[in-house]
């Protein structure tokens, strides 16, 4: 018998996502503690209509999923102190049948295991080629891992130990954490196991973008803060943020007049970079189809980023905190 497991679910105007998830949790989580950031949809009678333990963020400060999940995880220990093991999971996700006992046996047959993941699938890839592409993200190898995602089941015994999330981290504090967790000696494990079933719900580009800034904005925190690090942590996205998303394409618009266009040719490596991509997630496993829209994106997702990358740096250095960067509307 697997040790019994706690739930953690973080939302904000989340609406039949929200109560998907719940439901896929009923009788099968010893407790589940859904922390709302600020929802104006119902979210938090819903959630405790299906008896979930519901605590609501304070507004007075800014709302991060990571201090969401930190509160959480507080008030799990308070009223569940004997739980030991915390599934972490995000209010658009709806958790697989048998995943918390498989997550479980797993992370118990090892005690140096901190963090214990499996796939998260989308929804409806083919609704459009975002929700395609996020399904293809979720796609990570199975074995040993450097990072998960907002989706995970955790040894509280090592989230206490690293102090849990960063609060203040706006992106990129599920990495941040495992970073953290793994220069404390312990083990992150991602099994060929369905976790959760995630919605996107992303439709228009204007979705992709912001989402793509925001990923450029958490490489350039995470990097601030642990470049310097034996780990370089993700240095390397960093600096190809900068290349490829900033200074090629600054370079190549910038001297096209001293050049008579010529200077426009630069943009040929973006193609280079496309292909050597591609082979890359062949190698991995993925569809000739799929890995070469995944290499497409992957480089037209360096603009964005590179512009994350600048906001970053802007916020920074006018000494002001991080505000959220939000691609999805509320639930239906």
């Amino acid at each position: 018998m697997t040790a019994p497991v706690g739930v953690v679910a973080i939302g904000r105007n989340e609406g039949q996502r929200l109560r998907r998830c719940l439901t896929s949790l009923a009788n099968r989580a010893a407790r589940v503690v859904y922390v709302d950031s600020g929802s104006t949809d119902g979210s938090v009678a819903l959630a405790q209509g299906l008896g979930a333990d519901v605590v609501q963020l304070d507004p007075g400060l800014p709302f991060t999923a990571a201090r969401a999940r930190n509160v959480g995880i507080a008030r799990l220990r308070q009223v569940a102190p004997a739980l030991t093991l915390i599934q972490l999971v995000d209010g658009d996700c709806e958790v697989f049948p048998g995943w918390l006992e498989r997550a479980a046996l797993t992370i118990e047959a090892d005690p140096g295991l901190a963090v214990v993941c499996g796939r998260r699938r989308e929804r409806h890839p083919e609704a459009s080629v975002y929700n395609r592409l996020c399904d293809l993200e979720w796609n990570t190898p199975v074995g040993p891992a450097r990072l998960c995602g907002g989706d995970a089941l955790m040894r509280a015994e090592a989230l206490q130990q690293v102090g849990g999330y960063d609060d203040t981290l706006i992106a990129g504090e599920e990495p941040d954490l495992c970073l953290r967790l793994r220069q404390h000696g312990w083990k992150i494990l991602r099994i060929d196991a369905d976790m959760t079933l995630h919605d996107a719900n992303m439709t228009r580009v204007g979705q992709w973008w912001r989402r793509s800034v925001r990923a450029g904005y958490a490489f350039a925190e995470g990097s601030a803060r642990h470049g310097r690090e034996p780990e370089r942590f993700w240095v390397r996205e960093t600096r190809s943020n900068w290349f490829w998303g900033v200074g090629l394409p600054a370079a190549a618009l910038g001297m096209a007049l001293p050049t008579a266009g010529l200077s426009l040719s630069l943009g040929g490596a973006y193609l280079v970079l496309v292909r050597r991509i591609k082979r890359a997630m062949v190698r991995r496993g993925f569809s000739d189809d799929d890995a070469a829209l995944y290499a497409r994106y992957a480089v037209l997702s360096k603009l964005p980023q590179g512009l994350g990358q600048v906001r970053y740096w802007r916020t920074r250095l006018r000494g002001r905190p991080g505000r959220l960067i939000e691609y999805k509307g509320a639930g239906s």
